[in-house]
């Protein structure tokens, strides 16, 4: 079990990496497509060497006036 936690650990660390070096944390965080994209980008880790370049885009519904 400890192997696997750390298996898991480094495969983040090296999503957190890949994210960075896309530059996905300068900037503004204002919108759900830059927050997904991230969050897909860490879960990949090192996926992201191979070629996976993931991107959500969303659109959140607009307030009513």
């Amino acid at each position: 079990m400890r192997a696997g936690s750390v298996l898991i650990a480094i495969w983040i660390i090296i999503g957190v990496v890949a994210a960075g070096q896309r530059g996905y944390y300068t900037g503004s965080l204002a919108n759900c497509s830059r927050v997904g994209t991230i969050a897909v980008t860490i879960v990949t880790g090192p996926l992201n060497y191979v070629g996976v370049n993931p991107k959500i885009g969303c659109q959140v519904p607009q307030p009513s006036k």
